[in-house]
C-alpha cells in the first residue's frame, strides 16, 4: 500500500510543470499596476466545471462583490442536487463546510486573481519584463508568484514553489477563467454568462 502511495505522489509530481525563464526586456520600473476590484457593487453569473482525479461535476453559480475586498460565492450543482456558498473578505474565506470550502474553491490569491484583483503577499524581490503588449513579473526570491498583465488586466497568475508551476489562473477574454493545480489532478472552470452593476446589502455577508 505505502508502495502504491509512493508510485501516485510520484506521478503527481511529474504532472507539473517546470516554470520556464521570464520572456521580456527589462521594465525601468519595477512595481506592479494596482489590480482592484471595479467600484461599488457587481453581480456576476457563470457555469462552473469540476474535474478532481476522476471525479467531475458542474452546475452554475454567481459571485457578488463590493470594493474593495468582499466577495460572496454562491454554486449550484447541475441537476438541483446540492448547493454551497462562501465569503471571501480580504484574505479570510468563510462557509458552512470549510473544508469542503478549501477543497473546491481556490486558494483566496486565486480567487481574487479569477475577479481581476491582485492579492498575493508582498515581497520585497520582484522583476518585472516587458513582452510585447504584455507585462510579466516574478515575485520574490525566490520566485514564488508569476503575473501577466495586459494594460490593466489580469491575465493569469502562477505560483511556484521550487521551479516548478504548482497551481495557475488564467483569464480568457472570452469569459473562460481556469484554476489548474496539476498536482492534485484538480481542475476548475468558470464561464462568465453575464457582469453588471449589482445592488445588495450586507446580510449577503452572513453565512
Amino acid at each position: 500500500m505505502k508502495r502504491f502511495a509512493l508510485i501516485v505522489v510520484i506521478g503527481a509530481l511529474g504532472c507539473v510543470p517546470t516554470a520556464p525563464p521570464l520572456k521580456g526586456v527589462l521594465a525601468p520600473d519595477r512595481s506592479l499596476p494596482p489590480l482592484a476590484l471595479p467600484p461599488g457593487h457587481r453581480h456576476i453569473v457563470f457555469k462552473w466545471d469540476y474535474q478532481e482525479g476522476e471525479i467531475a461535476a458542474r452546475g452554475d453559480g454567481a459571485v457578488r462583490t463590493a470594493a474593495p475586498d468582499s466577495a460572496r460565492l454562491d454554486f449550484f450543482l447541475g441537476g438541483g442536487l446540492g448547493a454551497g456558498a462562501a465569503v471571501l473578505i480580504g484574505d479570510s474565506l468563510r462557509a458552512p463546510h470549510a473544508e469542503l470550502a478549501r477543497r473546491y474553491i481556490p486558494p483566496t490569491p486565486m480567487m481574487w486573481a479569477a475577479l481581476g484583483r491582485l492579492a498575493i503577499p508582498s515581497l520585497a524581490d520582484t522583476t518585472v519584463r516587458i513582452d510585447g503588449d504584455l507585462l510579466r513579473a516574478d515575485v520574490g526570491r525566490p520566485v514564488q508568484w508569476r503575473v501577466t498583465l495586459r494594460g490593466d488586466t489580469l491575465l493569469s497568475l502562477e505560483h511556484i514553489s521550487g521551479g516548478k508551476i504548482t497551481e495557475s489562473l488564467r483569464r480568457q477574454a472570452n469569459g473562460v477563467l481556469t484554476y489548474e493545480a496539476p498536482g492534485a489532478r484538480r481542475r476548475l472552470t468558470l464561464t462568465i454568462l453575464r457582469e453588471q452593476p449589482g445592488s445588495f446589502d450586507g446580510s449577503i455577508w452572513s453565512l
